[in-house]
């Protein structure tokens, strides 16, 4: 039976957030981000709108992935650039130090950067870079937490840069769709991951178009895409007084 998905559910937590989480079955979750990902997050769009044409223009760009966890993204960005023949320093942020460990073991030569800490340490430090984004991060966050990344990600970024935080969209037909096509893998491809379980509940968590555009700060647009997705986003070009 469909959980009632008219209102967000923020007393449920994913698996995979439990810091006694089982470390075999948290190692294959990240294994499997990559392929999980690739198919309901589509990070050839992001590639091909924000990040390959800053890249051309600036000759090297600084990337950060806040929440990066298993650091799919960042290995699939550094890769493309690297075949376009473009220059970036990728930047993989996580809080979580077994994320960080897992990822860094598995760079594969991508060449990103992995780092445990959060965005409020990077502000301290002066850091900035020309793209600054998230992938399923803002569900994750109360709403101080939410609040907090959205105003350090503005000072991460550079004056002409833009921050493009990406999640899924609550609806039914999302969630009916993730656990119908997620049930014939779940014990094959899935099995001993958290995938499935923490992707449902992941649904149950996020935010529709329009509590995310109720909950953004002035100068921050938010969007729909498809499949189920919703982008909130700060373009430093416009954005800025």
């Amino acid at each position: 039976m469909s959980p009632d998905l008219t209102l967000r559910e923020v007393d449920v937590r994913e698996r995979m957030d439990d810091p006694h989480a089982d470390a075999r079955r948290l190692a294959r979750t990240y294994g499997r981000f990559g392929l999980v990902n690739a198919l309901v997050s589509r990070p050839g769009t992001i590639y091909r709108r924000d990040i390959r044409p800053r890249a051309a223009r600036a000759g090297r760009l600084r990337i950060l992935d806040v929440g990066a966890g298993g650091g799919d993204l960042c290995r699939l960005l550094a890769w493309r650039l690297r075949r376009d023949g473009l220059s970036a320093e990728v930047t993989a942020l996580d809080a979580d130090d077994r994320a960080i460990r897992w990822a860094a073991a598995h760079d594969g030569g991508a060449g990103v950067r992995y780092r445990c800490a959060l965005t409020t340490e990077l502000v301290a430090a002066g850091e900035t870079y020309d793209v600054v984004l998230s992938n399923h991060v803002l569900h994750h966050l109360d709403d101080a937490e939410l609040q907090g990344v959205l105003s350090d990600s503005v000072r991460l970024v550079a004056a002409d840069g833009v921050v493009a935080h990406h999640d899924i969209a609550r609806s039914h037909t999302a969630y009916a769709l993730f656990a119908a096509a997620t049930w014939p893998i779940s014990r094959s491809l899935l099995a001993d991951s958290f995938i499935r379980e923490d992707g449902l509940l992941s649904i149950r968590r996020s935010y529709t178009l329009a509590e995310l555009a109720a909950v953004a700060p002035d100068g921050w647009s938010v969007r729909g895409g498809a499949p189920f997705r919703v982008e909130l986003r700060w373009d430093g070009a416009h954005a800025r007084p």
